[in-house]
């Protein structure tokens, strides 16, 4: 399998002075719940964003602005996350998928590319499985969980040792984003990720997908990144080298040209 190696820019992440004022909030309801949905329409084919788990789309809003300069680029934010309405009780991960593919339908929008970052690449390859009908390919950035690492507390360990690597700004914004999904839909999200067996859906995948790792990812070891390429049918893998776990955030315009350039390849 080959891999190709990219040199990241370590930017920070974090929007642009004065905010992103290209971004517009556009919302469908699903089920009865509110599915908040951040928009920059450029003129190329739609990429729709999935967040991690306990967090919100805020974490993928420079990316958005990035790619969004080229493509129409939406970040979601999940039932229970961000501005979305909270369900009665948290959703399970195929719920959620289902939620995804539900909304993508509502958008009128026809095959788009789901990415998935972390948490939101077991969500996306879940909807690509049971909802082959609503994605023409997909981007896992940073796809969890590592088998080997399957455990409350070995995540907790990895993630611990990734933050060091990534940028400051994201502290906050994801204190904020847990105080407002709360620690029953925080702690749920999380057992979710864990219990999926993304590796047994992985062969399932009939769509192109690329995958993103960043070098210094300690959540997402390099013969895992290598183990999720060769179970896709269609996977292709890419290093950014010198990157931690969340390469959107950490340089959104070097993942921009990336995804970008797999587009261009596989037509979509």
């Amino acid at each position: 399998m080959a891999v190709v190696r990219m040199a990241g820019r370590r930017v920070g992440g974090g929007l642009r002075r004065g905010g992103v004022v290209s971004l517009f909030r556009q919302d469908h309801v699903v089920d009865d719940l509110t599915i908040a949905g951040h928009r920059k329409r450029g003129p190329g084919s739609a990429v729709v964003c999935v967040h991690g788990a306990g967090v919100s789309s805020r974490e993928l809003l420079p990316f958005v602005d990035a790619l969004g300069e080229r493509h129409d680029v939406w970040a979601i934010d999940l039932p229970g996350f961000g501005a979305s309405d909270k369900p009665d009780r948290p959703l399970t991960l195929s719920a959620l998928a289902d939620v995804v593919a539900a909304w993508v339908d509502q958008a009128g929008l026809e095959r788009p590319c789901l990415l998935g970052a972390s948490f939101g690449c077991q969500v996306v390859v879940d909807v690509a499985v049971r909802h082959p009908e609503a994605a023409a390919a997909l981007v896992l950035a940073g796809p969890t969980v590592d088998p080997r690492g399957r455990s409350p507390w070995r995540l907790v360990g990895q993630w611990l040792r990734n933050a060091r690597g990534e940028s400051p700004r994201m502290t906050p914004l994801n204190i904020a984003d847990y105080r407002d999904a709360g620690l029953r839909g925080v702690l749920a999200a999380f057992g979710e990720s864990i219990r999926d067996r993304i590796e047994d859906k992985l062969t399932h995948v009939s769509v192109p997908t690329l995958v993103l790792r960043g070098g210094r990812d300690r959540m997402v070891p390099q013969p895992w990144a290598e183990e999720v390429t060769r179970l896709l049918p269609y996977g292709r893998l890419v290093v950014m080298e010198g990157l931690p776990h969340m390469t959107p955030y950490r340089d959104p315009g070097g993942v921009a040209r990336c995804v970008e350039d797999f587009l261009s390849e596989v037509a979509v």
